[in-house]
């Protein structure tokens, strides 16, 4: 029977050894794809600084250092959330990586500025850390202190190979639709649901199988009867919103004449799909958009109670801004890669969902995405709520 917190596409949270190895070569074959294709289209690898981008080699190197360093180099790997971070590491196959790749060490600022390893190299750190893990995978138990470490580096993985599918949007540089978009875009209505008063239980509540630290010490709240998107807000629905306000467009969009619109999409522009979902909005495009319309945006608690009680709810196609910050639930405690959820807390607010380019298994309605509410960059959109 599946558990009530699982999904058809988040078996990773509950995956076995077999079923997280076969996963972490899927997303490692994503991984390597999207090397080519970044490289294809910026052979030298250089980018110029912004602060929501990293130097591509250092995301790669990133990703072989964070699999090392919590699953071969971590002699409490079997002890899942219990272990200690601080426990003395192995020394790393890559001297100097943890001076370059430890994020929580090394400032955005500085990335830029290292004497990274090339392409070559770095391919060979990510390719030793993956064949290690898999060696170890093979003779761990099953139980899911055991496999934390496992499920933690797919799932850091798997976003970052989200990261480097929208830095390559926002730098315009082609990205093959296969390694672009894990799902197809789904087309929005201003459909209603209706959801009735009812006491949700909020996050995992110590339940089995893999959660965030930021999703755990679950708690009761009473909601109150509401109205909501049955999908995110269309183009259609926000454009007249921009030709009423005067707001600006968001990034990718334009244009030519009246009526006539456009959409880049990895450097190529084409006809805007009026009925798509609006992406690339900031936090404060969404709470515009609902003053403007009279409506407002879900709260965490009100998205993750229709998307668990609702079937008929759409959502995957782009990541939705809540109207709640990012706070810890109540009880939190956080897990042996500290600097995951606590830094942030208060100055990001909550995403829900998914978007096309968000790795199947990282689709679970009670995942909890967070950025600074400015970022534009992100595949991001919202839905609304009526006000009673």
């Amino acid at each position: 029977m599946r558990h009530p917190n699982q999904t058809q596409d988040s078996d990773f949270r509950f995956a076995d050894a077999a079923t997280l190895a076969t996963q972490m070569q899927a997303t490692r074959a994503r991984t390597l794809g999207l090397v080519q294709a970044w490289l294809k289209a910026c052979p030298d690898l250089r980018i110029g600084y912004a602060e929501a981008l990293n130097p591509p080699l250092w995301e790669w190197g990133h990703v072989a250092w964070f699999q090392d360093w919590w699953i071969a180099r971590n002699p409490q790997r079997a002890q899942g959330i219990a272990a200690d971070p601080l426990v003395g590491r192995t020394a790393s196959r890559l001297p100097q990586a943890d001076a370059w790749y430890n994020s929580s060490e090394v400032p955005h600022t500085t990335r830029w500025h290292l004497p990274l390893p090339g392409l070559d190299e770095t391919l060979t750190y990510l390719a030793q850390a993956q064949t290690e893990s898999l060696a170890l995978l093979a003779h761990a138990a099953e139980d899911d202190a055991s496999l934390y470490f496992w499920r933690l580096a797919l799932a850091h993985e798997a976003m970052h190979n989200e990261a480097a599918v929208y830095m390559a949007q926002n730098l315009g540089l082609p990205v093959p639709t296969d390694l672009a978009w894990a799902r197809p875009m789904q087309a929005c209505n201003e459909q209603q649901i209706g959801v009735p008063a009812q006491t949700w239980a909020m996050g995992w509540g110590g339940a089995p199988g893999f959660a965030f630290d930021n999703e755990q010490r679950g708690y009761d709240v009473a909601v109150d009867a509401f109205v909501i998107d049955k999908t995110a807000v269309s183009w259609r629905r926000y454009l007249p919103f921009v030709q009423a306000t005067g707001r600006a467009l968001a990034p990718h969009v334009r244009q030519l004449v009246a009526g006539q619109w456009q959409q880049q999409s990895f450097g190529e522009w084409t006809a805007l799909d009026l009925d798509s979902p609006a992406v690339h909005l900031t936090w404060h495009d969404a709470q515009a958009w609902c003053e403007w319309a009279g409506r407002r945006l879900p709260t965490e608690v009100q998205w993750e109670c229709v998307a668990m009680t609702q079937p008929n709810l759409t959502w995957g196609s782009v990541w939705e801004w809540t109207a709640s910050a990012f706070e810890p639930y109540p009880g939190f405690a956080a897990h042996p890669y500290r600097d995951y959820s606590a830094p942030w807390f208060g100055s990001r607010r909550v995403l829900r969902g998914a978007s096309c380019a968000t790795a199947a298994l990282m689709c679970h309605p009670r995942y909890r995405n967070y950025f600074p509410p400015e970022r534009q960059d992100i595949l991001a959109g919202f839905r609304s709520v009526g006000i009673e």
